[in-house]
């Protein structure tokens, strides 16, 4: 996957195909939450909790927000990244911008899920996301 535009063929569901990952530790959130494997997939209602692997709905998700993949500067070790964030332009500090390719290599070898909400209960746009490991009780 490259940073470039990408034409409407081409879709980067990741190596689980958009389908969330299931482990010993998911969270209740993670179980609640409705699975979202395709950018054409909608909500039930506003508000709702969403979970997703697809590398084309977390970056739509984020460039609907004007969100920039980051990490917490500081926070690598050993070459690779440490804490994934977005940087939703509040100027912070602590917050290296990063390239979608890391960002994405990063999610995907920790075994991630993207937990988030498109929308607020009222319908108003929501930047709420949370990552999630599976596998680990302290991801």
């Amino acid at each position: 996957m490259t940073d470039e535009p990408r034409n409407s063929t081409q879709e980067d569901a990741g190596p689980d195909e958009g389908r969330i990952r299931r482990g010993p530790d998911e969270s209740d959130s993670l179980k609640y939450s409705q699975e979202v494997t395709s950018p054409d997939d909608e909500p039930e209602r506003d508000g709702r909790s969403l979970v997703t692997t697809h590398h084309d709905v977390i970056r739509q998700w984020a460039e609907a927000r004007n969100a920039t993949p980051a990490t917490v500067a500081g926070s690598e070790h050993d070459d690779h990244l440490g804490v994934l964030r977005f940087d939703f332009g509040d100027d912070s500090d602590r917050l290296r911008h990063v390239s979608w390719d890391e960002w994405f290599e990063t999610f995907d070898e920790r075994g991630l899920n993207f937990i988030f909400q498109e929308t607020r209960s009222d319908g108003s746009q929501s930047n709420f996301f949370r990552l999630e490991n599976p596998q680990r009780e302290d991801a």
